[in-house]
């Protein structure tokens, strides 16, 4: 599920409230077809494994203080899951399935990109192996290049894990790139949710209409390999 809106029109607060980090006012939140509104605090834990979230900000997300390693494993140890060595284990699969060599376990974030280091937040919320991952405006801080890259291998994850994935975005081409259905946000409200395709090509809502007028065109290939050949700087 993709959400998209402009700042201040709910998406975070919605996030935050699925993740049990902020308590709704009315609603209902519901997994797997059972109410988790307000789960007791030994349901709240094991709602709490099963849906983890990216967040926007690859720098603030990760203690600078821990080494890789140890940021990865952190949920392994919070939920009790397995022993020194087959966490250390694990932590090397995650870094490999995020696209990172598990050699780097030993060292701290300072020392890495943003996309790495959004790459790292993607592991240790694949740590507990969640079946819901929720994406906070997770590329808005990378270079564009940068967030291509991190929404293909999202849209992997998707595909192999068989994660469900609540994508947020204010960006409605990123959205639709790795989401099979769309809900738009304006004010605090839903006000148009749909298949990708009927959202994109086929929007109900005037709110809808006007954030697919705002967004950029994108540059015909035939167009980018021209100026590629004309300018000799950007191959």
């Amino acid at each position: 599920l993709g959400v998209v809106g402009e700042s201040g029109s709910g998406k975070s607060t919605l996030a935050r409230v699925l993740a049990h980090a902020h308590t709704s006012d009315g609603g209902t939140v519901r997994l797997r077809g059972e109410d988790v509104t307000r789960p007791s605090r030994r349901a709240l834990h094991a709602v709490r494994r099963q849906v983890q979230m990216v967040f926007q900000d690859p720098y603030a997300s990760l203690n600078p203080r821990m080494t890789v390693g140890e940021i990865v494993a952190e949920p392994l140890i919070a939920f009790g899951l397995g022993d020194r060595d087959e966490r250390q284990e694990r932590v090397a699969e995650l870094l490999r399935r995020a696209g990172l060599d598990p050699a780097v376990a030993d060292r701290h974030p300072r020392s890495f990109s943003g996309g790495q280091r959004q790459r790292i937040g993607i592991a240790r919320a694949l740590a507990p192996e969640p079946s819901v991952l929720i994406c906070d405006e997770p590329v808005s801080a990378l270079d564009v290049s940068v967030q291509a890259q991190i929404v293909g291998l999202l849209t992997d994850l998707q595909r192999d894990l068989g994660l469900a994935l609540v994508f947020i975005a204010h960006d409605l081409a990123v959205v639709r790139q790795v989401s099979h259905r769309i809900a738009v946000m304006h004010r605090g409200r839903i006000v148009e949710t749909g298949s990708a395709d009927e959202v994109c090509e086929h929007p109900r809502d005037p709110y809808t209409r006007a954030l697919l007028a705002a967004a950029p065109e994108p540059v015909p290939p035939a167009t980018r390999a021209g100026a590629t050949q004309k300018t000799g700087a950007l191959a």
